[in-house]
């Protein structure tokens, strides 16, 4: 099977992909933006929303559990933000999943790895590279906490009555697994969480009972998520091979390993790493969740495949596909821990750029240019389509 291993000249595109993806940004997003963030919620939830949202995190160690035929260590950890006020109607909740990405924040390694990339002393570089993709950290080097760069989005969920659990995926990122194998593991650490979330909720019991802690003070804190969590209203976004993730996770062959009690309504691809697939398509199918795909214009990770594939993977489904064209955003500025601002070790803009074209970006090597958006401007832009479609897919 053909696989892409770097961002690929487009695949053909049916003409229902021309189609969606040129009507996207003209009429979807103003469709769903209309009747304004807390119009799409039932009269009984829109009552609770509360004005103030807490955050915790939980953490179950960094070796948690092994790899399937690897034997490679990964976490169990997540924040998680919610409403203050649970109040009693349950809560639909969305899961955020982060893409690939350094993994331990070692200065030196990202100095060195610079030094050697310009050298062109390729065996040096792989020898930093190899310290910043380790899992877990070596002592002393703090982690990239890769999932705390939606914070921004969770907050704005959460603001509008969502319970919404962001989790770390480095050590499937450290891991050797790579293409549908990496988009596999990721779609069981999600099953692995919302497990969790579904007995927590049932039981008040279980591997979160008593995890939670402040995110700011890292106490111990008591949240009674029981029978508060909406577990057959669940939604699921991955961010570059998270979007793949979560697409895998969703196609009809693999909706059988959701644990018991969980329905995903509703799933969004948020500049996917489609790049990196087989063109199984049977693998990715899905035809009865709704689906949505963002890309950036500027995207220097993704190539225009993401729409195409995406178009693909929901041909014959009955539940909705939804492709969003970002003109001028990039792939990193989605998540803060990874765009230049936040000072984060490897933190970059992507984009394309041009000496003579200051403030404008392309893909890599192209030559359509415009004008890029900030940090701020393109998180803002991204946050209102990704609440407004798991607002109108989870809450009518």
């Amino acid at each position: 099977m053909k696989r892409y291993d770097t961002a690929p000249a487009p695949r053909r595109r049916t003409s229902r992909a021309r189609t969606l993806a040129a009507s996207a940004a003209a009429l979807l997003l103003p469709q769903l933006l209309a009747a304004g963030p807390a119009s799409a919620l039932s009269s009984a939830a829109r009552a609770q929303v509360a004005p103030g949202v807490a955050t915790v995190t939980y953490d179950l160690g960094d070796r948690a559990y092994r790899l399937p035929g690897t034997g490679e260590p990964v976490e169990m950890a997540a924040t998680v933000h919610y409403p203050e006020e649970l109040g009693s109607t349950p809560r639909p909740l969305v899961v955020l999943l982060h893409g690939w990405h350094e993994t331990c924040a070692d200065r030196s390694a990202a100095a060195a790895r610079d030094a050697a990339e310009q050298a062109g002393d390729w065996d040096a570089y792989e020898a930093a590279s190899g310290k910043l993709f380790s899992w877990p950290c070596a002592p002393g080097t703090p982690r990239i906490a890769s999932e705390r760069g939606y914070d921004y989005l969770g907050e704005r969920l959460a603001r509008d009555g969502f319970i919404v659990v962001s989790l770390r995926a480095n050590g499937i990122t450290a891991s050797s697994v790579s293409g549908d194998e990496n988009a596999s593991a990721r779609a069981d650490l999600i099953n692995r969480h919302l497990a969790l979330w579904q007995r927590l909720d049932a039981t008040g019991r279980g591997g979160l009972a008593g995890a939670f802690r402040d995110a700011d003070t890292g106490k111990p804190r008591r949240v009674d998520f029981r029978r508060h969590v909406d577990l057959n209203r669940v939604g699921t976004l991955g961010h570059s091979r998270g979007g793949a993730g979560v697409t895998w996770h969703a196609a009809d062959r693999h909706r059988a390993q959701w644990p018991a009690g969980v329905d995903v309504r509703a799933v969004l691809a948020l500049a996917p790493a489609y790049n990196v697939m087989t063109e199984d398509m049977t693998a990715y199918e899905i035809t009865k969740t709704p689906l949505g795909v963002i890309r950036g214009t500027c995207d220097g990770q993704v190539g225009r495949e993401a729409i195409p594939f995406a178009t693909e993977a929901t041909a014959r489904s009955s539940a909705g596909f939804h492709p969003y064209e970002m003109r001028g955003a990039n792939h990193n500025y989605f998540n803060t821990r990874w765009s230049p601002e936040s000072g984060e070790v490897a933190a970059r803009d992507d984009a394309g750029h041009a000496e003579d074209r200051p403030g404008q970006c392309t893909e890599p090597g192209g030559s359509a240019y415009e004008p890029q958006l900030t940090e701020a401007a393109q998180r803002q832009a991204g946050a209102a389509f990704i609440d407004a479609f798991f607002r109108r897919h989870l809450t009518g």
